[in-house]
């Protein structure tokens, strides 16, 4: 069973969560942008070659729906793979600025 382990990287206006799959020298990323002080974008997911397939990308998004929810900010899903995870997951409204089939828009949340 592949082993995922993630962290929060968090600055004062961006920041990335990363995940390390064990045994695999590579990281994949999902970065995001601070909007205010309960608001980010969700901006970008990226993971090398050699993590495709791993379910490194799905547990980063999986990850900061959770952290969405423990921590109270909403997300501006910006990103075309975390609009498609949520997609596939219209649950994750309580925590998504628009609904799975909306346009996010920024500036008007």
């Amino acid at each position: 069973m592949t082993q995922i382990h993630i962290t929060r990287e968090d600055g004062p206006r961006k920041g990335r969560y990363v995940a390390h799959v064990t045994g695999i020298d590579a990281e994949a990323e999902l970065t995001f942008t601070h909007w205010g002080p309960d608001l980010i974008s969700a901006d970008h997911t990226g993971a090398p070659e050699v993590l495709r397939g791993t379910g490194a990308a799905a547990a980063l998004v999986d990850f900061l729906v959770a952290d969405a929810r423990e921590h109270h900010f909403r997300i501006i899903p910006i990103c075309p793979y975390v609009r498609a995870r949520y997609a596939k997951h219209p649950e994750w409204h309580d925590v998504m600025t628009v609904a799975p089939s909306e346009a996010p828009r920024i500036g008007s949340q």
